[in-house]
């Protein structure tokens, strides 16, 4: 085993004189503790390595151990459920709540094991050794980078996570040992056979997101927002609504009292699916702003670590970082203390770089067995006082394809979600119309999401000439414009994650919403073209009714909803009546 000197340290960051031979990114432990590092650089016979855990008592002499092998966490079915730190140590299950210094994933579990595979067979790598039968099914497979003839299999039964449950001989002779958790290097990509391209969107059951800027399953999407503006809430409605198979939580550098909500919330919700706690289908992580910083860098290649874990399998997986620039302001801080050259507003000059590492992670794939799995990342944004122009925002946007601006305005006039339509894009859109055609119940989506989109752009011009001229100085068409736009915010945009009724909305749901709205526009704009004043269009009794759309019509009242554009010609017809008689 390598070991070094310590000769200098300052906060997480130490320099010690090497007698022995180390690799960048070894993982080392440091000290009598044992405290968890890294190696980032190498310079002749002098290596700097940062620590994930507090240095504190730390002092120039003490022993810097290589361990060999890369910094890496052990994976395995014992995650599911479960809430960890950054380093996946369990945060749950102690009594003293201390977590214990150095490399670790906590004590293994055990499951019920049951084989699915024959003694002699030769298996290829991610070949499906067997199950295990926990609240959720999950399937032990031959890990990365092993394959062979399977020469003996544990039978049925209850085994610890670290136990050997089968043995593999290889091409070359050698035996390889397989338990049900295996360790791998946080900063490596696991392999697939083969990379996606995007054919459906991750139904996230919010009107605005699905309808308007759509997210591909194994696709990439920031959500930046100031203080305030909703992001923790409406990624809390995400990990509950989406139609992930697996959620992966990851609080990196939030407040300690926020996360804290998270932590009891969490494990309180239902999944809307099964009936069943959420947290059955959950794995959370949490590191805190007062945790060592380091650990929040590493924090981030462990969420997406164990979110390839559970792609493998052939699950779908929703990746929920809140948030990337906590992590960026940790790279910051570990930069400034090696002495880098800094970029802009302070960064480091890599930030781009890891940013792309991290959601380049994302995919759509043919696992190594031959399933079909994704990652999907949606990664929070906190920019300093919602300024979109610094640099973690705008690196952001070059490597995801999904931008979910949120506004403080609309946040502050209690409008949820904040999302501002203007500012948000998806590139996706192109490429899910064909889904929406034939698997989403609305083969109008695309014409209908473009008229959405134009007339909200309309209403945004409009409102700077009416508070010049005042509304009612407008022609009838613009003010007409008007009328649709807000009856859009309020009764198709506007959605409550705190409603019983409207705190999910399926595709269907949205198709017959949306296409209500476009028919009461055409009906009224007819009107208009044949002398109806806007005011008296805006007194029908249907637009209270399609103001309040979410709430008045749930999941279970599609019929109801149906028939409403049968209202509106009603209506209307005796709108066209009394104008004529007028006239």
């Amino acid at each position: 085993m390598s070991e070094a000197r310590i000769t200098w340290i300052g906060g997480p960051v130490l320099r010690a004189r090497m007698t022995g031979s180390f690799s960048v990114y070894e993982a080392v432990s440091v000290g009598p503790r044992r405290l968890l590092g890294e190696v980032i650089q190498l310079k002749g016979e002098e290596l700097v390595a940062q620590v994930y855990e507090d240095t504190t008592g730390l002092e120039p002499g003490d022993a810097v151990a290589g361990s060999g092998r890369a910094l890496s966490v052990k994976l395995g079915p014992g995650l599911l459920g479960g809430i960890f730190d950054g380093l996946l140590r369990p945060l749950t299950g102690t009594d003293d709540f201390q977590i214990q210094a150095g490399l670790g994933s906590g004590a293994a579990g055990r499951f019920r094991f049951v084989p699915q595979a024959n003694a002699g067979a030769t298996l290829e790598t991610g070949a499906i050794l067997g199950a295990v039968a926990a609240a959720r099914e999950q399937l032990i497979l031959v890990p990365p980078g092993v394959a062979g003839r399977l020469e003996w299999l544990a039978a049925e039964g209850e085994y610890g996570e670290d136990e050997v449950i089968a043995r593999l001989v290889g091409e070359n002779g050698k035996t390889h040992e397989v338990a049900m958790r295996h360790p791998w290097p946080v900063r490596t990509p696991r392999p697939v056979r083969a990379r996606l391209p995007a054919s459906a969107p991750m139904i996230t059951g919010q009107r605005i997101l699905d309808t308007l800027f759509p997210v591909a399953r194994g696709g990439r999407a920031a959500l930046p927002g100031g203080f305030g503006t909703g992001k923790t809430v409406l990624q809390e409605a995400l990990a509950k609504w989406c139609d992930a198979d697996v959620i992966v939580y990851v609080g990196c550098g939030e407040r300690g009292n926020e996360m804290a909500e998270v932590l009891d919330e969490f494990p309180q919700l239902e999944d809307p699916r099964t009936g069943r706690p959420l947290a059955e289908r959950t794995v959370i992580i949490a590191n805190t702003s007062n945790m060592p910083v380091a650990a929040r860098e590493a924090s981030i290649y462990t969420a997406i670590s164990v979110a390839e874990y559970f792609r493998d399998q052939g699950l779908h997986v929703a990746l929920m970082a809140d948030s990337t620039s906590r992590w960026a302001e940790a790279l910051r801080e570990v930069s400034g203390r090696l002495g880098e050259l800094p970029g802009e507003a302070g960064y480091p000059a890599y930030l781009s770089s890891r940013l792309a590492e991290f959601y380049e992670r994302a995919a759509r794939v043919t696992t190594l067995g031959g399933k079909e799995g994704s990652v999907t990342i949606i990664g929070a944004v906190s920019p300093p006082a919602g300024d979109f122009s610094e640099p973690v925002t705008l690196h952001t946007k070059r490597y995801v394809r999904c931008f979910w601006a949120l506004d403080r305005q609309r946040a502050q006039a209690r409008f949820y979600p904040a999302i501002h339509p203007l500012l948000s894009y998806s590139a996706d859109a192109d490429a899910l119309a064909e889904w929406w055609k034939h698997s989403g119940g609305n083969p109008d989506w695309i014409t209908q999401r473009q008229r959405v989109l134009s007339l909200l752009e309309q209403q945004a011009h409009l409102e700077r000439m009416a508070r010049i001229v005042g509304r009612d100085a407008l022609p009838a068409q613009q003010q007409l414009k008007l009328l649709c736009a807000d009856l859009v915010n309020d009764g198709f945009l506007r959605q409550s994650s705190f409603s019983k009724v409207d705190r999910y909305c399926s595709p269907g749901r949205q198709a017959a919403m949306i296409s209500v709205l476009l028919a009461f526009m055409d009906r009224a704009e007819a009107a208009v073209q044949s002398g109806v004043a806007p005011a008296r269009i805006a007194e029908l009794p249907v637009v209270r009714q399609l103001q309040r759309l979410g709430e008045e019509y749930g999941e279970g009242d599609l019929r109801k909803l149906s028939q409403l554009p049968h209202q509106l010609d009603y209506e209307f017809d005796s709108l066209h009546t009394v104008a004529a008689n007028v006239r």
